[in-house]
């Protein structure tokens, strides 16, 4: 029920949480970090974007009368065993693996802040049951467990995203969590139980834009593995059915040529690796403005 102090607490909570955040972005445009994975990241959904735009070539259509060809003015990098033109289907597979990675990362986000939430703030016996399960899940290494339930659920798209929800929604568990068994113990949270709140609408409403951060930080370079699970699980042969273009798939057919045409491996993998420290920076320039005693 609705009294003057529990609307006081309310808006006492909101001013609490948005404070902090509001003196952290006004130099954003300093943080070094943030601007340079920001352009990076952005340009790399500018071209996933624009796919159908930028690329100069269907990316699956296979041509083998014009098989294996060097970089040339038609074909700047070249065209792959099935005569693909190699920066088209570079184009497109930005489109796939950046969609994959991205939303890989929700449904873990999702789940993992519900129950580590839960667990943080219910405690007692439910709270040792949930843990108990993160911790079995913690046991097993990440790569291993997607390769194991993409296997058992058959190569694809829905596969990933199942086999990664699966094993990564425990991370975000554990950290929520945490912040939640610091948050709860907090006056304004006191004071909110004292003003007749329910239990659902602090956690909801006051808990959560405080602990949420971290999650948020942490779901960054989780982006980055999931991208590597993606190029890992293309690479040996479970991840987007052919003849869709993705990075990992390129890499492994062109790792075979890589004496004669090794751009058709190489640059998927210094796309790769471009996209990971991009990505990386840009969480670590949000660490640092949800973070700012972090800053220098």
């Amino acid at each position: 029920m609705s009294t003057p102090t529990a609307l006081l607490v309310e808006r006492s909570a909101r001013r609490r949480a948005a404070r902090p955040r509001s003196r952290s972005l006004r130099p954003w445009y300093r943080n070094g970090s943030l601007v340079a994975g920001g352009v990076i990241v952005g340009l790399l959904v500018l071209v996933a974007v624009l796919a159908p735009v930028l690329a100069p070539f269907d990316p699956v259509k296979q041509d083998l009368a014009n098989a294996l060809q060097s970089p040339s003015g038609t074909h700047p990098l070249g065209t792959d065993k099935y005569g693909r033109d190699v920066l088209s289907r570079l184009i497109w597979g930005a489109r796939v693996d950046l969609r994959v990675g991205f939303l890989a990362v929700l449904i873990p986000f999702v789940v993992g802040t519900v129950v580590g939430g839960i667990a943080g703030y219910a405690g007692g016996w439910l709270d040792t049951v949930l843990m108990r399960v993160v911790d079995v899940f913690f046991a097993f290494p990440f790569y291993v467990m997607v390769i194991v339930l993409v296997f058992v659920f058959g190569s694809g798209e829905f596969s990933i995203y199942i086999a990664i929800a699966a094993v990564s929604w425990v991370s975000y568990a554990k950290i929520v969590r945490g912040e939640v068994l610091v948050a709860k113990e907090q006056d304004y949270v006191v004071a909110a139980r004292l003003g007749g709140m329910s239990h659902a609408r602090i956690l909801v409403r006051h808990i959560g834009p405080n602990v949420l951060s971290q999650a948020v930080i942490y779901g960054m370079s989780d982006i980055v593995m999931d991208i590597m699970a993606i190029v890992t699980l293309g690479y040996l042969g479970l991840g987007i059915a052919p003849p869709t273009a993705e990075w990992g798939s390129m890499i492994n057919d062109g790792q075979e040529f890589i004496t004669t045409q090794w751009q058709q491996a190489t640059i998927p993998g210094l796309v790769v690796v471009v996209t990971s420290l991009g990505l990386s920076w840009l969480g670590d320039g949000i660490s640092d403005l949800l973070n700012p005693e972090r800053r220098k």
